[in-house]
């Protein structure tokens, strides 16, 4: 059984269209509700952490303002949902630069209400992208470095992998070891470059808000029967 689970629940706007409603709002509502399930299954199967990708970077650039004004208000009750269920404990992973109050303000007080809670570790990816980490936490690496007084030459000898792990918004925190994808869609559309480099990988047909827990546990079962190289 994987300890870390990062899931893209991709396709929402196609179910709306799909289904002939007449927003993709309603598609994220029903992705927003199959989130709920999804992370009871991976509570009641044992898995430590999930993530989930919420919202990148780039959708905050391309959406349309109607579509994303409404996108938002659907991860903020979300997130204060979460921050009730059973004993979740939940985590802002991403940036805050971009992000209308109402949403930080979500986010804020959905982890600082869980913060002692030591049930699954959910992480809430938004306001999201796996470049924009790696150069956030190198940017943070640097600026304690020289806050402490150190030089160039001090930061260019004790700089590694494991100090870049750190400073990500993951730091501290097992890598996933399988991160899956519906829609069909087979790309990380830049969801945890750095985390998910040994991970293994599982692609869902289904959109987003169809996806079952039959689906889920064919993904832990194929997971299941891999050989994990890590890089070998």
């Amino acid at each position: 059984m994987p300890h870390h689970v990062a899931m893209i629940i991709d396709g929402n706007r196609r179910w709306a269209k799909q289904n002939f409603l007449a927003t993709a709002a309603h598609g994220h509502r029903a992705g927003a509700a199959k989130v709920i399930e999804f992370l009871e299954w991976c509570d009641d199967l044992g898995i430590s952490v999930a993530t989930l990708y919420l919202l990148s970077t780039d959708n905050l650039k391309s959406r349309s303002t109607d579509e994303l004004t409404e996108l938002i208000e659907i991860i903020a009750q979300l997130a204060e949902e979460l921050a009730t269920y059973r004993n979740w404990r939940i985590k802002h992973v991403g940036s805050n630069e971009g992000l209308p109050p109402r949403l930080v303000s979500a986010l804020t007080s959905a982890e600082e209400q869980t913060t002692g809670n030591t049930g699954l570790h959910v992480n809430l990816a938004v306001g999201y992208g796996g470049r924009s980490e790696i150069a956030d936490a190198v940017l943070s690496i640097i600026r304690t470095h020289q806050a402490a007084g150190h030089s160039l030459e001090d930061l260019a000898a004790n700089l590694d992998e494991d100090l870049i792990s750190a400073n990500l918004y993951t730091g501290g925190q097992p890598d996933p070891d399988l991160v899956i994808r519906t829609s069909g869609e087979q790309r990380l559309s830049d969801f945890m470059l750095w985390q998910s480099a040994h991970s293994e990988f599982y692609f869902m047909e289904a959109l987003g808000p169809d996806i079952r827990q039959v689906d889920f546990l064919r993904a832990l079962r194929d997971y299941s029967r891999r050989h994990r190289r890590y890089g070998s």
